[in-house]
């Protein structure tokens, strides 16, 4: 790991404790206010299991964490939270599951982004990873896939086709937006015996296809990538590692389980949310292309 890399690791891990949350982040210091504007799913308001199970809104997830590094160099920057737990890129686009002004996560969005437009420090977002549950990606069932590739993926596709254009146009061309791969939660079955491996060999399979197609959508809109499905190691079944309580399992079994509650005990688990060493390991991969932001 090069000096780098190190720094930001330790940036992140460190920014875990102090990040803050809520709808719209609190600033300090002097200037013209500017904006990390963070959308999605469950992911993006950093939901986690509370101790008697059910996924709750919490204040440590990644953008959370990578909001409380950029404000170390932009001490004016707010973050502003519109995700919206369950959200599918049909949902954000035409709504229905939370409630926003407009009607929609996008249309809340694309109105906000053009109210402050040059003031706009940093777009995230992931949103796609609730549509192609019936797939296996997300779960345990492998009888649906052919329908599932024949439509929900290809729709999921097309439909960010639309969120990013309309962002874009929204933000302007040089606002930088940052959108995200996706880990594995299914990885987990691999404990299950024989079954439960040939569903962790064959989602991971999918998981490769669908992320490249969720790719080329973004780099239609000229929205670089978060590498989350990289940072986790999804494809390494070589490497086995001895995790406690688990066993031993390869590289990618052991990530998931380490850094989501998918292999806890009830009532935390198994929940697919990442904890906040998993969402510290989300804030590495979108600090690592976002690079230098500011207002634009």
């Amino acid at each position: 790991m090069g000096l780098r890399r190190i720094a930001l690791a330790v940036a992140v891990t460190a920014a875990a404790a102090t990040a803050c949350s809520g709808p719209t982040g609190s600033h300090a210091g002097s200037g013209p206010a500017t904006y990390y504007l963070a959308l999605g799913d469950s992911l993006s308001q950093g939901v986690q299991p509370d101790a008697a199970g059910t996924s709750v809104e919490t204040g440590q997830g990644y953008a959370n964490q990578l909001y409380a590094v950029l404000r170390r160099g932009q001490p004016a920057l707010q973050l502003v939270k519109l995700g919206c737990p369950g959200e599918t890129t049909g949902t954000m686009i035409h709504g229905g599951i939370c409630r926003y002004r407009g009607g929609s996560q996008l249309a809340a969005a694309v109105a906000f982004l053009s109210a402050h437009r040059g003031h706009i420090s940093l777009v995230t977002i992931d949103i796609g990873a609730n549509d192609p549950e019936d797939c296996g990606i997300n779960g345990v069932s492998l009888r649906t896939i052919t329908t599932c590739f024949g439509t929900d993926i290809p729709d999921a596709a097309s439909n960010l086709d639309t969120i990013l254009a309309r962002l874009r146009a929204a933000a302007g061309p040089d606002v930088r937006i940052v959108g995200m791969s996706y880990y594995l939660p299914a990885l987990a079955e691999w404990r299950n015996g024989l079954t439960g491996q040939a569903i962790a060999w064959v989602t991971e399979r999918l998981a490769v296809v669908y992320n490249d197609m969720l790719g080329r959508a973004y780099a239609k809109s000229d929205v670089r990538v978060a590498n989350v499905f990289g940072a986790f190691q999804t494809s390494d079944f070589g490497n086995r590692v001895a995790v406690p309580g688990v066993g031993t399992v390869p590289r990618n079994v052991a990530n998931i389980c380490q850094w989501t509650w998918e292999c806890a005990g009830p009532p935390r688990g198994p929940n697919q949310h990442a904890n906040q060493a998993g969402y510290a390991v989300i804030a590495r991969a979108f600090l690592s292309v976002a690079g230098p932001v500011t207002a634009r």
